[in-house]
């Protein structure tokens, strides 16, 4: 029998959503297959090849516990009232929502913006029905969104903010694992927005967000 994982074990090595797995699946991004008994089976060699053509790190060790505040993976951060508040140096802190499925990467950009934005107002969703609906309440300086989100994938919660006034002087930034061919099919919702691929996130995000925030944080 091939090396293989359930749908839930390759989750957890991956560090996103059951729902993100389960559409990787659908899209063809994993090969799998279903046992006599109808329980999903996730090949390995899938799973690495995934990781490499993204230029990630390996699987999450299977053992490995959730590091502490980080997402639930219900659509609901495990801090309190899904806000990481970074730091309060001044009356109106920037905000700055990130909607990200995958725990490693909200660490790592959470990481990023306490370093280069110490006064910035960090709130987390890890789908994109949580997103949207935490960016009509909080109306953020800057919206980080991933294209390949569970609920609603980025292309079209993009879309649906740029149709609303209430959210015209909101700046978007894109960070993403596709690489530029595999972007064409979301053309039609990144024209004009800046686009981060998730290898070059460290190198490139911190100036994103300095041209992205509002000019009174900008020199961060």
């Amino acid at each position: 029998m091939p090396d293989s994982h359930s749908t839930i074990e390759v989750a957890r090595m991956l560090d996103l959503s059951v729902r993100s797995v389960q559409l990787m699946v659908d899209r063809g991004e994993l090969t799998a297959w279903k046992t006599p008994g109808g329980h999903r089976r996730i090949l390995r060699e899938s799973v690495d090849q995934w990781l490499a053509q993204r230029g990630l790190t390996e699987p999450q060790p299977l053992a490995d516990p959730a590091p502490a505040g980080a997402s639930t993976g219900r659509g609901r951060p495990a801090r309190s009232g899904g806000t990481a508040r970074i730091a309060s140096g001044s009356a109106e802190p920037p905000r700055i929502l990130l909607i990200e499925d995958s725990r490693h990467f909200q660490n790592l950009i959470s990481l990023l913006v306490r370093q280069h934005f110490p006064d910035a107002e960090l709130h987390l969703a890890d789908d994109g029905f949580a997103g949207l609906a935490m960016a009509g309440r909080l109306r953020p300086d800057v919206l980080l969104v991933d294209l390949l989100l569970p609920g609603i994938d980025g292309a079209t919660l993009i879309g649906s903010l740029s149709q609303h006034p209430q959210f015209q002087g909101m700046r978007l930034v894109v960070v993403t694992s596709l690489d530029a061919d595999q972007r064409e099919a979301y053309a039609y919702a990144l024209r004009d927005v800046p686009v981060v691929h998730k290898p070059d996130v460290v190198a490139q995000l911190p100036a994103l967000l300095r041209r992205a925030l509002p000019a009174r944080h900008a020199h961060g």
